[in-house]
């Protein structure tokens, strides 16, 4: 009988890399803790059309990305292949948003059917940051000051670069994508074949054409910033303000769009040259008509996402995630013998007790090798308890290196000394 494998795309995460996906996702929670952000936990599978009608029916992701099926009843269901449109569903739905203003975040997988790659899988996991009911340039700031902060933290700062963009209101989009069309469609047979499709579904994705010719062609292309609108140039020029007054460098990309059609005026992305291709480790944006086209009353909004799978990937590029992260207990406790089992079972009990903080493995059957078992463990403390004219003692060793005894009825005080 053939083994069962995972599908093709949707990964394990092993034990010994989860201590690193801890290590991030506790560093964006100290991060958004400390900007006063809430968390929300939206389901994984919502109504087909919240997507179709948010993302627009005609791009990419809905139209060959998407996981869709119905269910016993009938109705079209989809895994959710971004958080946006899940958090203002939920938003809406509970009455969160209208006349308020919210700072949320969320994490979790999302699900595309696209070709795998490294650091991109058809299970991905996602952090996400949205707020609502906040139109001026400082929240727009603000959320790019605090992913610039949990780069810091992260220590990846100096390998991520900031671009920056402004697609102006709806109505200034929608006259630039007009004359955008009218310049390519004198040129489609120049354009690449993604482009020529993107140039009756989505035009303003050829910007984003990885294809050589068609960057070439898009240089004498009408330029967006021409077209912006006067409250867009003014917004943006106070965004730009905020962040050189922060001391947060950026670059100014004219062909930033995003893939999703609900951006209007801010655009941004983190990016990297360190990872080839795979180079955007973070993403966002204002999406002020997004409430309203799903549903609800006008709502300003703005916020980003970051891949987890492609973050991590980063990390461990740039070897800047901490040793002690990778380890999964401080301290490895065993006995000489069998007959001390019971005795050491209840002083890890105990040790747990008095030292909260401090993770204790156990060794527990096998009794072959035990010293030598204890000490490559990977603890960097281990304690071997013998007994010793009637009394437990312990012989503790230290990133491998034996230390000295001390009596059991001691260790917990020692530990906490330690641990100070």
């Amino acid at each position: 009988m053939a083994k069962i494998k995972a599908i093709r795309g949707m990964n394990d995460i092993l034990p010994d890399q989860t201590p690193v996906w801890h290590f991030l996702e506790n560093s964006v929670k100290s991060v958004l803790g400390a900007y006063g952000y809430s968390e929300i936990r939206m389901p994984i599978v919502e109504q087909t059309d919240l997507f179709k009608r948010s993302i627009g029916e005609v791009t990419d992701i809905v139209e060959k990305e998407m996981y869709t099926f119905e269910d016993r009843n009938g109705e079209s269901l989809t895994l959710r292949p971004e958080g946006t449109a899940s958090c203002v569903r939920a938003g809406e739905e509970h009455g969160l948003l209208f006349n308020q203003a919210q700072r949320l975040w969320y994490q979790g997988p999302m699900f595309r059917y696209e070709k795998p790659q490294k650091g991109r899988y058809r299970q991905f996991h996602q952090i996400g940051v949205e707020t609502f009911g906040m139109a001026a340039a400082d929240i727009d700031a603000e959320v790019i000051m605090l992913s610039a902060r949990l780069w810091k933290q992260l220590g990846i700062i100096d390998s991520v670069t900031l671009q920056l963009n402004s697609l102006g209101s709806n109505e200034a989009r929608a006259d630039y994508k007009a004359a955008l069309v009218d310049y390519l469609s004198a040129r489609k047979d120049q354009l690449d074949e993604d482009s020529q499709r993107r140039l009756i579904s989505n035009p303003l994705r050829i910007l984003d054409s990885k294809d050589p010719q068609t960057q070439s062609l898009l240089d004498g292309a009408p330029s967006l910033s021409d077209y912006l609108d006067d409250e867009s140039r003014e917004h943006f020029a106070e965004l730009c303000a905020m962040l050189d007054q922060a001391g947060i460098a950026y670059e100014l990309n004219p062909r930033l769009v995003r893939g999703l059609d609900y951006y209007c005026k801010t655009v941004f992305e983190w990016v990297t040259d360190k990872l080839g291709a795979q180079g955007t480790v973070c993403a966002g944006g204002r999406y002020d008509g997004l409430v309203k086209q799903l549903g609800g009353r006008p709502t300003p909004a703005v916020g980003f996402a970051m891949g987890v799978e492609r973050l991590i990937l980063l990390l461990e590029t740039l070897e800047v995630i901490p040793e002690a992260v990778k380890q999964p207990f401080d301290l490895y406790l065993a006995a000489e013998h069998k007959g001390l089992q019971q005795q050491l079972i209840v002083l890890a009990e105990q040790l747990r007790d008095e030292v909260p903080d401090l993770r204790i493995r156990v060794h527990c059957s096998g009794l072959k090798n035990i010293s030598s078992k204890a000490r490559q463990a990977g603890a960097p403390w281990v304690v071997l308890v013998r007994e010793e004219n009637g009394s437990l003692v312990a012989n503790l060793w230290y990133n491998s290196e034996p230390t000295y005894d001390v009596q059991v009825n001691n260790l917990s005080s020692l530990l906490q000394q330690q641990q100070a």
